[in-house]
């Protein structure tokens, strides 16, 4: 794929300066019958392609998300049933996306070098009865703005239906009036064919109720997910009709005030206006139809301004709920309803935040924050077929990664979260999600990718330990629970980044070995025995087996992670419940303590606890959120749902997990070996767990018999070990 990239203005669009989005056309001839024709694109930051006026764009928000300084992603079209013998129309329209993110002030990503105008590389090419065609972006094609005056993928739209130009991407269009392309700056990353699954639109919502809130009407479609809405309307010429997405009904009003941005010294208070916002200008012709192209976002409601009573009917707004087509390979189910409901918020959380790759939360942030998924890799490889889709992201992570082997806290990034928003928590995604495909899938080639970034960033950890050996350098249990500061959590910095860099040693190593890098699997080896022994030594009283910070996390993370000997375990477990006991049978973790608490709790046979502290009926148990109305997870655990932050977010759900590995009994030890240990909590008649494995399906359920005893039943392909 080539590198020369056009655009259609040196101007871009800012948060004060708006810029429409460009349109792009070249109109070509072919004198012969094709009998094979293809079109590579490279959009920076968006595109979509048309081919003879049909929209032929693979998915719904093309190419992948990633910094152009590292990476390109061009994504290749047949497009042989479409051409003509005669005339044919290439259109193009180009979005801002991550090339000039604007609304991403609070990341720094309006500071990008790369930062500019739309532009496009592409690569036409035909195998023809009179022999090859092709050609590539330059100035033979033309440009115009588009009726899109605003698009920031965080931000939103603007559009003004009276500039549409009809018939701009089919044969017999007049460009005289259009200007021709300028040549762009050549992006430094290299170009790459994009793998990852694309967004798509996975259902289409309707609105369960409508009400109105001033001169304002509330759509809410009774789910807290992710997309955008069509909009269909019969409107007055150069009426304006306003919708603001929002997860929340605060007070009885709509309020999206815990999803904008702040931040000192940087002036953001154009995001009040431009939050999640499209702004549609009707031409008043009829049926009016209008999808938002560049954007998407994480809503529950709409509020739509500048409509009539007559025009606020259900057939006004249609929710596209969209994600990337990553296939469900896992599943639970049991007798309790309000434990299914449970794991639905866990999957729509996940599939809520996966577009391209996990996302913290698809509206506020949309960024790939690495310890959300490093925390939420176990359950993702359980569920689903993420395989290519964290390839291609942990291509992204190594093209991140610095001089010295550090990490920053999101990926892509324009070079924001190295200095703070990472750690070893946050950066043992590069370790968690090569093992988890591993450990799932057999797969080693994952681990030959990035064992030498792994490597790098373990001689890089090293060099950041305090003088007792441990390490503290990073965040920590994020945003433990009934705490309205996110940092103000229990467990040391100095244990949770200490054992996190002894885990990922340790996996490390065991990645190694299995593809016979010898030398490096002792280096990985050797770090995690001394880690671990340094923990031991310096943070965990043998005595008594209580690790300093004397709180949940601190009790239940040494014992999820191995740090404690066999014989130690039970002693620190029942100090583990002590601490909960203390806490009246409720959690006060952050979200590592979460992603061990009911695992630990289990093993040692405490598994009616955990399911307690799961289903009670007050704050803080997961119940307590369903029951106050969440569809989706909260970002922190607070009572008032006002507090919470983001009302969507993955990483709190390792709950989920816990319901398929011991309610229902399914866990999977590797790509052909599975464990069958379910325990039978009283409140439950029956559970059932599945997932895919790569020989095929497995499925474990439990269902009690007339006498109330539970039976077993295991489906699994012939060659697929059980153990118990």
């Amino acid at each position: 794929m080539n590198k020369n990239f056009i655009k259609a203005t040196e101007n871009y669009c800012d948060a004060n300066e708006h810029v429409p989005a460009p349109l792009l056309r070249k109109s070509f001839n072919i004198n012969a019958p094709v009998g094979k024709a293809s079109v590579s694109i490279c959009g920076l930051g968006f595109y979509v392609l048309f081919i003879n006026g049909k929209n032929i764009t693979k998915g719904q928000i093309a190419p992948y998300v990633s910094n152009p300084d590292h990476l390109c992603y061009y994504d290749t079209y047949d497009v042989t049933q479409l051409l003509n013998v005669g005339e044919n129309v290439i259109g193009i329209m180009l979005g801002n996306g991550f090339l000039n993110s604007f609304g991403g002030a609070i990341w720094d990503f309006e500071k990008a070098d790369f930062r500019g105008a739309p532009r496009v590389a592409l690569e036409f090419k035909a195998e023809t009865a009179n022999g090859e065609f092709s050609f590539i972006a330059d100035e033979s094609f033309k440009a115009h703005p588009s009726p899109i005056l605003f698009d920031d993928l965080r931000l939103g739209e603007t559009y003004d239906a009276n500039l549409k130009l009809n018939g701009w991407n089919t044969v017999g269009f007049d460009d005289s009036a259009w200007t021709p392309a300028l040549t762009a700056e050549t992006p430094r990353g290299d170009m790459k064919s994009c793998e990852a699954e694309p967004i798509v639109i996975i259902k289409e919502l309707k609105p369960v109720s409508i009400t109105k809130e001033d001169d304002a009407y509330i759509y809410d479609f009774g789910i807290n997910t992710a997309g955008v809405c069509r909009l269909s309307i019969n409107a007055e010429k150069n009426q304006r009709i306003t919708m603001w997405h929002g997860e929340l009904i605060h007070e009885g009003k709509f309020n999206n005030d815990r999803i904008r941005f702040f931040r000192k010294n940087i002036d953001c208070s154009y995001y009040d206006n431009y939050n999640q916002t499209v702004r549609y200008i009707a031409s008043g012709e009829g049926t009016e139809v209008y999808t938002p192209y560049f954007s998407y976002y994480g809503f529950r409601y709409v509020k739509v301004e500048g409509i009539t009573e007559e025009q606020a009917t259900e057939d006004l707004l249609t929710y596209l709920v969209m994600s990337s087509d990553i296939k469900t390979i896992g599943g639970f189910e049991c007798s309790n309803e309000t434990v299914n409901k449970l794991f639905d918020m866990a999957v729509n959380a996940d599939r809520s935040n996966f577009f391209y790759f996990p996302t913290d939360c698809p509206h506020r942030e949309k960024n790939g924050w690495t310890g959300d998924a490093a925390m939420s890799a176990d359950r993702m490889a359980l569920l689903y077929g993420v395989d290519t889709s964290w390839r291609v992201w942990l291509d992204n992570i190594r093209k991140a990664q610095n001089d010295r082997g550090e990490l920053p806290g999101i990926v892509p990034t324009t070079g924001w979260g190295f200095k703070w928003g990472n750690g070893p928590t946050w950066d043992s995604v590069l370790f968690n999600l090569p093992y988890m495909l591993y450990k799932f899938r057999n797969d080693t080639d994952v681990i030959r990718e990035n064992a030498h970034a792994m490597m790098r960033y373990l001689a890089y950890v090293m060099t950041r330990r305090s003088e007792d050996g441990t390490v503290a350098i990073g965040l920590g249990d994020w945003v433990p629970v009934g705490k309205l500061h996110a940092s103000h959590y229990d467990a040391p910095l100095a244990l949770t980044d200490s054992v996190m860099v002894m885990d990922i040693a340790k996996k490390a190593g065991e990645m190694f070995t299995a593809i016979g890098y010898t030398h490096d699997a002792e280096y990985a080896n050797g770090i995690a025995k001394e880690m671990r022994e340094t923990v031991r030594r310096e943070l965990i009283d043998l005595n008594t087996m209580t690790v300093k910070g004397n709180c949940q996390s601190s009790q239940c993370i040494p014992l999820y992670y191995g740090v404690f000997n066999e014989d130690e375990e039970k002693a620190a477990c029942d100090r583990l419940v002590e601490f909960i006991h203390e806490k009246g049978d409720a959690y006060d973790c952050g979200f590592i303590g979460l992603h061990c608490i009911f695992h630990v709790l289990s093993k040692f046979g405490y598994t009616d606890l955990a399911y307690k502290m799961i289903m009670g009926d007050e704050f803080p148990s997961y119940k307590y959120f369903l029951d106050i109305g969440e569809t989706a997870m909260v970002e922190m655990m607070l009572p008032n749902p006002y507090d919470c932050a983001s009302h969507n977010h993955h990483f709190l759900c390792d709950y989920a997990r816990w319901f398929m590995t011991t309610l229902a009994g399914l866990t999977v030890v590797d790509s052909n070996t599975i464990k069958v240990s379910p325990v039978f909590v009283d409140d439950l008649d029956y559970a059932s767990a599945w997932h895919e494995l790569p020989t095929g399906k497995v499925t474990v359920s439990w269902k009690r018999d007339e006498n109330g005893t539970p039976q077993v039943t295991v489906d699994a392909p012939d060659g697929v070990k059980i153990i118990k």
